[in-house]
């Protein structure tokens, strides 16, 4: 199907870039909707598949949007779905990235005109941006999934674009002093040290430590080391996986807690938080304890969330309004609600975390220190 994208790509590129920059030629210039021609909608709990060609003016809204596209949920790929298929569960396993994340990535990079640089493949459509900035034989794109390592290799050929694709565990072993950049738009704990050998020195490697708001840039040092920081905006991407799809969630523990009085009970002293709504914080308890799930329910004015963690931890918190504040049921080897509250009585008492602009120091064995102050974490 022959569909005029381009006035819709230059609208796009105005949203996320400056007409001087060269991102926002790249933006106009590279056509999305080719590299996302099946996605996945939720719909309410499910999720609905959307087939661009079948409404090439639907297609052209939902692609030159500045919004992320999932292209696969679980091990369905969006691709190889049959028509009007609806999931009635799932996680997102890979997806076209917003742009304008995909390009404030690039730009933390600080990417030259003759670097070599190595990025993660997903829908390709990033990998497109790269190729239109950077020419291609100066990227490398490699994805753990060889189905979407192919498809984006197809897409790319078909405008002329041919960087080195491959399919490969990001967090594994890379070439040793190839790459003058890093970037990876999914996310990471510890940094792998893989990394910092596929580095040349003064390289720079760009990420976003998971299950956090945190993108950490660090340039590598002549020993062999990292330095860099936490930037003062945020971002999200899924976490790297190792697998057709990601560990079975804590589907089994939220059951058990849905109803279940727990080992602890007691009232919080703030309103109800849903922490994935209030990033410094969901941030500060994951660098604590890695791994929690969140979860929520609205049923009329009364609201619930749940902590559920792989270790058999959970909290349930209930409010019936939203100013008032929740009654808290707490089991397994850790309170969790505890720790949040901990975290909410640090940010009122100084009025900040100290995540953000924190030093970063990556050893070269990818372990990880963050420092802000006296404020110490280690990944």
């Amino acid at each position: 199907m022959t569909v005029n994208w381009l006035p819709h790509a230059r609208r796009l590129a105005h949203q996320v870039a400056r007409p001087e920059s060269r991102w926002h030629t790249a933006v106009a210039s590279v056509p999305r909707h080719q590299f996302v021609p099946r996605w996945w909608e939720p719909d309410g709990g499910a999720w609905r598949l959307r087939t661009g060609p079948e409404d090439a003016d639907i297609w052209l809204q939902e692609a030159y949007q500045d919004k992320t596209l999932v292209t696969r949920v679980g091990t369905h790929h969006a691709d190889t779905a049959k028509i009007d298929e609806v999931l009635d569960s799932g996680t997102p396993t890979s997806s076209s990235t917003l742009p304008s994340l995909v390009v404030q990535m690039y730009r933390h990079a600080m990417i030259d005109d003759d670097n070599q640089v190595l990025v993660t493949t997903g829908s390709g459509y990033g990998t497109a941006l790269a190729c239109m900035r950077l020419d291609s034989d100066h990227v490398t794109s490699i994805d753990i999934d060889e189905h979407l390592v192919r498809l984006a290799e197809e897409r790319l050929l078909h405008f002329g674009e041919t960087p080195r694709l491959e399919v490969c565990d990001i967090t594994g072993p890379l070439l040793p002093g190839k790459f003058d950049r890093i970037v990876a738009t999914v996310s990471v704990r510890p940094v792998p040290d893989s990394w910092l050998k596929a580095l040349r020195t003064g390289g720079r490697l760009v990420t976003t430590i998971a299950g956090t708001g945190l993108i950490l840039t660090a340039d590598k040092t002549a020993d062999g080391r990292a330095v860099g920081r936490i930037e003062w905006d945020r971002a999200g991407f899924m976490r790297t996986r190792h697998s057709d799809d990601y560990p079975k969630s804590a589907d089994d523990l939220w059951e058990a807690a849905a109803e279940d009085d727990g080992q602890d009970i007691s009232n919080s002293r703030y309103p109800l938080l849903y922490p994935p709504d209030a990033w410094d914080v969901m941030s500060m308890l994951e660098l604590q304890i890695p791994g929690i799930e969140y979860r929520k329910q609205e049923d009329g004015d009364t609201r619930t969330v749940w902590l559920l963690h792989p270790d058999g931890s959970w909290a349930r918190a209930t409010a019936a309004g939203h100013l008032t504040a929740p009654t808290v049921h707490q089991s397994g080897p850790r309170r969790l609600w505890e720790n949040l509250e901990r975290i909410r009585n640090r940010l009122n008492r100084e009025g900040a975390l100290p995540l953000y602009g924190a030093s970063v120091t990556i050893a070269p064995d990818g372990t990880t220190t963050l420092a802000r102050g006296s404020w110490t974490a280690t990944l």
